[in-house]
Formats: structure tokens, C-alpha cells, sequence
């Protein structure tokens, strides 16, 4: 994982890890700053959504405290730290597997080292909890 000092902690007791995909097709190279712009302009939330980005190159972004509840999952926020993965969709727009083998490799890591730092919390996809395709694979194949 590019980036790599991660020591992670939190004042919220966190029992969830949820995975989301940005829903922006294959190759584009979407930023943390591109998806809190998104967020704040368009949603009007106070922050970006996620406390994690993770780009196509496999650089790890930070995205809003550990300490603040996230806006990413309904009912799910303020026990959860979300994490977004660049991309969702093929280039037709269709729901997609598209990680790059950096962004899988970027994952597994931060995954890994958020499950060390909150040993309870249990690894989703967002489509567990919605009805989305969100994050385009399964989560429960890759981390259970």
C-alpha cells in the first residue's frame, strides 16, 4: 500500500468495515478531492463520505477523520469506517470488477491493517446493505 504510515485509531467503536466502488468507469482517475467536491457541492454533505479512497495507481487517501461518523451508509455511520475503491463500472457503464491489480493489493493491505487496529469489526460491501451493486465484487469471498 502506497502511503504507508497507517496507524489507525478512532474514539468510535467500530464494528464495521464497509467497501464501496466510486461508480465512475474504468480508467478514470478519480481523487479523494474529486469525490468530497461530489459530496459537499452535490449532496451537500459536510465532508467527503469516506474515511478511505483508494486510486487506480493503489495510492491510499485519507479521506474524513477516523473520529467522525462517515457518510456512506444509511444507519450504518456512526459504527462504520467506509472505504472507496476508484471505479465500479466498465466503460459502458455497467456495475464492474474493475480494480486494478494495485488497487486489490492497496486493499487487501488496508483492509488488513483495519481489521488489526479494529479486531472486531466485520468486513461488508456496501450492497449488503443497499440495493446496489456497490462495491461491483464480493467482499465476503475476498475477506471472510
Amino acid at each position: 500500500m502506497k502511503n504507508g504510515n497507517c496507524g489507525f485509531s478512532s474514539t468510535r467503536k467500530i464494528s464495521e468495515i464497509i467497501v464501496h466502488c466510486s461508480a465512475t468507469p474504468e480508467g478514470r482517475d478519480v481523487k479523494a478531492a474529486d469525490i468530497r467536491r461530489w459530496h459537499v457541492n452535490d449532496r451537500g454533505f459536510a465532508d467527503i463520505g469516506y474515511h478511505f479512497v483508494v486510486d487506480i495507481d493503489g495510492t491510499v487517501e485519507r479521506g474524513r477523520s477516523l473520529d467522525k461518523a462517515g457518510a456512506h451508509c444509511v444507519g450504518h455511520n456512526s459504527r462504520s469506517i467506509g472505504v472507496c475503491y476508484v471505479g465500479g463500472l466498465n466503460r459502458n457503464f455497467k456495475a464492474a470488477d474493475t480494480r486494478t491489480e494495485a488497487q486489490r493489493k492497496s486493499l487487501n493491505e488496508l483492509i488488513g491493517k483495519l481489521k488489526q487496529a479494529f479486531p472486531e469489526a466485520k468486513v461488508y460491501g456496501h450492497r449488503d446493505f443497499a440495493r446496489k451493486d456497490c462495491p461491483c465484487f464480493d467482499v465476503h469471498a475476498q475477506w471472510d
